[in-house]
């Protein structure tokens, strides 16, 4: 193969002086390209810092966008809806300690993202939401009893979602949702609600008694009434009737003995007589 002269040689060193520039120009466009290019994902929104004119007012959306390459400089916030527990121990009313838990469902405000970055930065749920959510359920427990606490749950749920909700709009937070989780009170208290349960029942069991009493008392006076009603009424009859009256319940009786002997399991003799009245004297009948 014949080698190229002095004049293709040189015409081959500068054919790849140029693609070697070509090259180096293209790498630097790419990567002047690139640093200029940023990307916003689903649920995200970015804040621009511009080195001349500082936070920018607008924040950039879902996608790709365009930037100055050091001169602005883009942070990614999340603005998607996110829980947070937040536990406290206070003091109610009646001075008895409690343990509350909140769950709080929040977002920043997309309208506010500019000032949340400048004041609070991208952690702003934890510069915030804690602080304002113990000052809040510290406040509202200072207000109610701790039985009031177990029945009007409700009330005070609703009490420290609505003052909470209020705080959180100061610093462009937005709420979703704010419940109570978790209520729980100390040992002492506990044992108190114990033993009242304990006396309300035996109050209850008492009051039974007494009722019982009461009405065993009742009827014995009824049936004391009922048996001399009974006697006055034989006396009257008897008084009336004279002899018959005595001998009908002579019959009667000696009626219901011969009854119940017949439904016995032993064998009964009856007396040779055959009187079935058990000497009765019926010669008068």
């Amino acid at each position: 193969m014949a080698q190229p002269t002095g004049e293709g040689a040189a015409q081959l060193v500068a054919a790849l002086n140029k693609l070697m520039k070509l090259a180096v120009g293209v790498g630097v466009g790419a990567s002047a390209l690139q640093t200029s290019l940023y990307t916003v994902d689903g649920g995200e929104r970015a804040v621009i810092f511009d080195r001349f004119r500082g936070v920018l007012e607008d924040t950039s959306g879902e996608g790709t966008h365009f930037r100055i390459p050091w001169v602005q400089v883009p942070h990614i916030m999340d603005i998607r809806t996110r829980p947070k527990v937040i536990s406290s121990v206070t003091g109610t009313k009646d001075l008895q300690m409690v343990n509350m838990s909140l769950r709080i469902l929040s977002k920043p405000d997309e309208d506010k993202l500019p000032l949340i970055w400048k004041g609070l930065g991208v952690d702003w749920e934890d510069r915030v939401l804690p602080s304002i959510g113990n000052e809040i359920v510290k406040a509202t427990v200072a207000q109610f009893n701790a039985e009031q606490l177990l029945t009007q749950r409700e009330k005070v749920s609703l009490t420290v979602r609505n003052t909470l909700l209020k705080r959180a709009a100061d610093f462009g937070i937005v709420l979703d949702d704010v419940a109570i989780t978790h209520l729980s009170f100390g040992s002492e208290f506990m044992r108190a609600v114990e033993m009242k349960q304990v006396a309300e029942q035996d109050a209850e069991r008492a009051k039974f008694v007494v009722m019982k009493a009461e009405q065993e008392r009742n009827g014995a006076i009824i049936r004391a009434e009922g048996e001399s009603e009974a006697a006055r009424l034989i006396s009257e009859a008897t008084r009336l009737s004279g002899p018959a009256f005595m001998d009908l319940r002579k019959i009667e009786a000696a009626r219901d003995i011969a009854d119940t002997l017949s439904k016995g399991r032993g064998v009964v003799y009856l007396p040779n007589s055959g009187n079935m009245l058990l000497g009765l004297n019926t010669s008068g009948m």
